[in-house]
């Protein structure tokens, strides 16, 4: 399979220095990163679309090292969804533009980002204020959102952890079919080992040294 992203001696200071295992994420796969707590798996995630610097060692996408990239190019194509969420307190269709803004991306129309408001089962109304959403509720707008903005690479940090057992195995589902249809590269980080195991094309092993 062709790589996509590729780590090399890649390592990162932060209480403790991280080690990063030499790794070729392949391209149009789910991958998912395992490891104990600690082990550096989100800070990896950041590294990858550049909130985070290396502190030595590279990345490259697209067979290129990341720091060579416009960072703004980047995160359009490299789209990291963290385990915190960043809805402002406004309504379903302000949150929309505000990420549209921020990747300088023209806004779909209402009846496109009820769709995926829809594939994410998150069908409330445009209108609808984040603020009044439960944490789960929040949650899948966020996915919907990020599905939206059709990335090359869409990492996601425990992407239903705010869900319950059998609705986080109905979304993911939902949003993995979504990626593989539109051949989009996905690498996540789940602590839910069943769930890893259904959905994992491949596995990445991320240890403490």
């Amino acid at each position: 399979m062709t790589p996509i992203i590729t780590l090399q001696q890649l390592t990162f200071q932060a209480q403790q220095l991280l080690h990063y295992p030499d790794v070729q994420i392949a391209a149009k796969q789910v991958t998912f990163l395992q490891g104990a707590s600690g082990s550096g798996k989100s800070t990896l995630l950041r590294l990858i679309n550049a909130t985070e610097s290396p502190t030595s060692g590279q990345i490259l996408y697209q067979a290129k090292n990341i720091a060579q990239w416009d960072t703004l190019e980047l995160r359009r194509q490299v789209l990291l969804l963290n385990q915190r969420l960043f809805l402002f307190p406004q309504t379903i269709r302000q949150n929309f533009q505000h990420f549209y803004d921020y990747l300088d991306k023209p806004l779909p129309d209402n009846a496109q980002m009820s769709d995926f408001l829809c594939l994410c089962h998150a069908d409330f109304g445009l209108d609808t204020q984040c603020g009044v959403l439960s944490g789960g509720e929040q949650q899948r707008v966020f996915l919907a959102i990020a599905l939206s903005l059709q990335p090359k690479v869409l990492m996601l940090d425990e992407p239903t952890s705010a869900l319950d057992n059998q609705l986080a195995e109905t979304v993911l589902s939902a949003v993995l079919n979504y990626c593989r249809q539109q051949q989009i590269t996905v690498l996540a980080i789940s602590h839910d080992q069943q769930l890893v195991q259904r959905h994992a094309d491949a596995i990445v092993a991320i240890s403490k040294e």
